[in-house]
């Protein structure tokens, strides 16, 4: 057990002398590389947007997600008003059936179908108006995404940036100089398109 142990430490140990060996190798590479890489970066104008602070100050975003949570309140209204009722409905029918107040038992067998078949339809109205809310908060993520990549391809003619880059708190740039935020200008130049009574929102 010992000498496997021993030999077990030797082949780690040799594999170790390989790996900083090869590694130093690279890096002489990688070093005689970088000056290549930066003369390539030197050339590009690069800047980036603060997705978090446009989305924010939007008006087209702002008026769309005011118009969805008015959409969801009015769907949340009604299911809980054909919650409610139906809720009464089944308390009716229990009281019903414990005072013994239906002629005959066929007539509570019925009225128990009625309310299980009530339920059910309650149960599709609320998939389907989820369904719609989904698909139309999809619908406005793709009017989002399509109203700003049109503004940056206008914006860039005359900018000239190779590089335009978004940020989400640290989900893409750990660090950034502000030098290099164009979100105020990418904000204003949205807004300024934007005209709420148009048919087309951009």
């Amino acid at each position: 057990m010992k000498r496997l142990n021993y030999l077990m430490n030797g082949l780690a140990a040799l594999a170790l002398i390989v790996l900083f060996s090869e590694c130093s190798g690279k890096g002489d590479k990688a070093s005689s590389a970088t000056p290549k890489v930066q003369a390539g970066l030197s050339g590009m104008k690069i800047a980036y947007v603060e997705i978090d602070t446009l989305l924010t100050k939007y008006n087209f975003w702002n008026d769309l997600n005011e118009a969805m949570m008015k959409r969801e309140e009015n769907v949340r209204a009604t299911l809980n008003q054909k919650a409610r009722e139906l809720d009464g409905e089944v308390q009716e029918f229990q009281r019903k059936l414990q005072n013994n107040a239906f002629v005959t038992r066929e007539r509570a067998e019925q009225e128990n179908a009625r309310l299980t078949k009530k339920q059910q339809d309650l149960q599709l109205l609320q998939n389907k108006l989820t369904a719609e809310l989904q698909n139309e908060n999809a619908k406005n993520s793709l009017q989002l995404r399509d109203s700003i990549n049109a503004f940056l391809k206008e914006y860039n003619k005359t900018k000239g940036y190779s590089l335009i880059l978004s940020n989400t708190g640290f989900d893409n740039l750990l660090y950034a100089d502000s030098a290099y935020n164009i979100t105020n200008d990418i904000i204003e130049g949205l807004n300024a398109r934007y005209s709420p009574g148009a048919s087309k929102k951009k």
